[in-house]
This record gives C-alpha cells, sequence and structure tokens, in this order.
C-alpha cells in the first residue's frame, strides 16, 4: 500500500504540469483546453514577365500605316522599365522597325519622365528568313528563303541595299500623361523618299522591372539570333496574330508579398482595419504601402484581447517570391497556439501596387479552424496613396518611388480595376493552417 501511494504521487507529480500545459483557466477559474496550429502562407502566383502589351494598326483595310499616318500607343511604366514595338517595313522582303532592346526609356536616371522625339531609338532590322531584294512596290513575297540571325541595317543590307536611317522613315513622339502614363505617336514619314513604305499592323510591350532587372528584356526579339515566337510572321507579310497571341501569353500579373502579418485575438474586432474606414495611422499604412509590418505589430502588441503578434519574412529575400519559371514562390510559416473564442486574421501588401493589401475579411477566422483558408482572403486599397498600374508606377515604394497621399476609406480593390485584370485570390496567395 506504502508503494501504490508512492508511486501514485509520483504519477500526479509528472502529469500536473502536463495537463496544467494543455490548459488555462478562463475567468471562473475553469480550464480552457488550447490546440496547437501551424499556419502557412504562399505566394502561388504564376508571374508573367510583360506588365503590358498590345497591338497597333492602321485604319484602312488592309489596315496598314501609309505614308502620313500616325497611330498612338499608350502604356504605363515604372522607372527602368521600357517600351518596345515591331511593324513591317512593308516595302521589303523581312525587313521591320523596332527600338534597339530593351526599348524606350520613358524616364531618365533621375525618375523625370521623357518627352518628346525619340525618333533615333528606332531601328532598321532584317529578320534573317528572307533573301533581300531592292524595297520598293516591286518586291516579290515572300521571296528566296534563307536563315540567318536577326542583324540591324545600318544603311545598307547583305546584298547591298541602301536605306535612310531609320528615323528618317518612322518618327516616334513621346508624351506624359501623368501617373506614370504615356503615349507614344509612330508617325509613317517616309513618303517622298527613296525607301517609301507602308507600315504593317504592329504589336508593343513592356517588360516588369524586378530588383533593377527586367524579367523579359527582350520581348519581340534578340539580335544575333533566328527570329521566334510569331515575329517572321510580322517581319515577312505585316501579319501581326501570331506574335500579338505569344505576348498576350506572358503578360499578366508579377507581386511579390511582404512579410506576413499574424494576429491571434479574442473578444474584440478584427484590429488590423475595418472596411470604409479611414486608416487608423497605427501602423497599416507603412504595411500597405512599403511592406513594413513592424509599426503595425508593435501597435497590436499593445491591444487589450490581442494575444499573439507574429511578423514572417521569408528566409533571404524575407519578401514572397511569386512562381517565376515554375520555381516555388516564397513560404512562410509558424506555429501557434489558440482557444476556443479566439480569431486570426493575417495583412501582407501586394507589392508592386502603391497601397493593396491582402488581409482576412470581415473578423478573421476561427483560430482553431484547420484546412485551407485562402477562401477567407481579400485585396484592399488603404486609401492612402493615389494609385498606379500594378508593377507599372513611378510612385510605388518597391520600384523606387514615393506614394502621392490620398485620403479613402479602405475598399475591396474591384476585379477588373481601372488598370488590369486580376486572378483569382486563391490563385496569389494560399494560407492554410494544420
Amino acid at each position: 500500500m506504502k508503494i501504490f501511494r508512492k508511486h501514485y504521487k509520483l504519477t500526479a507529480a509528472v502529469l500536473l504540469p502536463l495537463f496544467l500545459a494543455a490548459c488555462k483557466k478562463n475567468n471562473d477559474n475553469e480550464p480552457v483546453a488550447t490546440t496547437k496550429s501551424t499556419i502557412s502562407v504562399e505566394n502561388v502566383l504564376n508571374s508573367q514577365p510583360l506588365v503590358e502589351s498590345g497591338t497597333f494598326q492602321g485604319t484602312g483595310s488592309p489596315a496598314l500605316i501609309l505614308p502620313g499616318q500616325s497611330v498612338t500607343i499608350q502604356f504605363s511604366a515604372a522607372k527602368g522599365e521600357a517600351l518596345t514595338f515591331a511593324t513591317m517595313y512593308g516595302w521589303s522582303n523581312d525587313l521591320f522597325f523596332a527600338p534597339a532592346n530593351p526599348g524606350i526609356m520613358p524616364y531618365d536616371s533621375n525618375g523625370n519622365p521623357i518627352e518628346g522625339d525619340v525618333s533615333s531609338q528606332i531601328k532598321l532590322w532584317d529578320n534573317g528568313t528572307r533573301v533581300n531584294q531592292a524595297p520598293g512596290a516591286n518586291v516579290n513575297h515572300p521571296g528566296e528563303a534563307e536563315s540567318k540571325n536577326i542583324t540591324e541595317v545600318n544603311g545598307i543590307d547583305a546584298q547591298g541595299n541602301t536605306y535612310l536611317a531609320a528615323s528618317q522613315l518612322v518618327s516616334a513622339n513621346l508624351k506624359y500623361n501623368g501617373n506614370s502614363v504615356f503615349t507614344l505617336t509612330l508617325k509613317n514619314i517616309s513618303g517622298g523618299t527613296k525607301n517609301e513604305t507602308p507600315l504593317s499592323p504592329g504589336v508593343w510591350a513592356v517588360s516588369y522591372i524586378v530588383g533593377g532587372n527586367l524579367q523579359n528584356p527582350n520581348p519581340l526579339y534578340t539580335a544575333g539570333k533566328p527570329t521566334a515566337n510569331g515575329l517572321s510572321n510580322i517581319a515577312e507579310t505585316g501579319d501581326n496574330a501570331l506574335l500579338s497571341t505569344y505576348i498576350k501569353g506572358i503578360t499578366g500579373i508579377f507581386t511579390p508579398l511582404s512579410p506576413i502579418l499574424v494576429v491571434i485575438y479574442n473578444g474584440i474586432d478584427n484590429p488590423i482595419y475595418k472596411i470604409g474606414e479611414n486608416d487608423r495611422g497605427k501602423g497599416l499604412k507603412p504595411l500597405a504601402q512599403q511592406g513594413n509590418a513592424d509599426t503595425l505589430a508593435a501597435y497590436l502588441k499593445t491591444l487589450p484581447g490581442v494575444k499573439q503578434v507574429y511578423v514572417l519574412p521569408a528566409p533571404s529575400t524575407r519578401v514572397l517570391l511569386p512562381v517565376i519559371g515554375g520555381q516555388q514562390g516564397g513560404l512562410v510559416s509558424t506555429d501557434f497556439s489558440a482557444a476556443k473564442g479566439d480569431r486570426l486574421a493575417i495583412a501582407t501588401m501586394y507589392g508592386f501596387s502603391n497601397d493593396w493589401f491582402f488581409a482576412s475579411t470581415d473578423n478573421g477566422i476561427d483560430a482553431t479552424q484547420k484546412g485551407d483558408i485562402s477562401n477567407t482572403i481579400q485585396l484592399f486599397n488603404d486609401g492612402t496613396a493615389v494609385d498606379q498600374f500594378p508593377g507599372a508606377g513611378i510612385t510605388q515604394f518597391n520600384l523606387a518611388g514615393t506614394p502621392l497621399t490620398a485620403t479613402r476609406p479602405i475598399a475591396v480593390v474591384p476585379n477588373p480595376n481601372p488598370f488590369t485584370t486580376l486572378p483569382d485570390i486563391s490563385k496569389m496567395i494560399k494560407v492554410t493552417i494544420k
């Protein structure tokens, strides 16, 4: 009997701390069970390298741009991004006009918009797929085939035919419309010259810049390499359909996510934001504009009802990069404890925006819930900055800009929005609890 009593006391001594670790007391001194979970947040966006692209053409049938006629291209760009385009020298076998890669830079080195004549940046190129005849209305199409790399035509082609400078045949004028939006006007000025020619329907594109590097600095062609992706159809026949299809397929959304803010709370409303309210000035603005969650995290820790706060940066990169070239996007996770009645909410910046942020809707979720909770996340506009095309704005903080101040209530970002159409939320950010 004495042995049993000693054994019982020993067992109780061991089990009591374990019991207390799994429970805590409520106001009535009743033990409250807690559960341990792991929350994971992943950037699952299948990113694309081009932020914008499109086509242009004349007004006739066929839609050629004849001498004296002009077309316009409206586009947005951040500092370091460039506009490129391609259009056929119509009275040739396979020549085309395009800027040298990466294209026409719309800002100077100080980030000031460039306006005026940028014709000198247009070049004449040989597609390398047809032997050049003397340019003019009598060129036979398609002509004799060849297989060479793309080369610039500097006054004379491989067959000895001569040409004026591209800037004497096509003019380009850049106008700044404000808020990172530009208009490029291309005009056919070849009329009356020895190189008079119509211009074909064309394509244009702008590449994202990430960490100072363009995602695709050669979207339409690469000098010194074979033509590809439908450029031959433009250079040989003036048909822009195939190249247009290709560039549309690589145009879309690219954005990192900032370090993830996670908060566990009880007995209060979602402490991060409230839709319809203006930003409270407690740290959401730095998160939404700069991706800095530290100020908001520090504030949340002072609130009654807030139990745990985490800020989760991605290893090495800090931001959660999207899926690039098939490589998995950024992923972060943390363990947390929650009891019945606890709520959980998250927030993270849509990195290539002025002040958009992903966050839990309404009053967050039951913190003891398990599974994929991505459908409880929405994209919001903090209303504290002037919006620009996401990923192509000169005042976007993560593109080396300074946001312009605005004062509007927090609202859901519409989709489509005035700039673009976004994928479903679940195709951009995945949140799971296990």
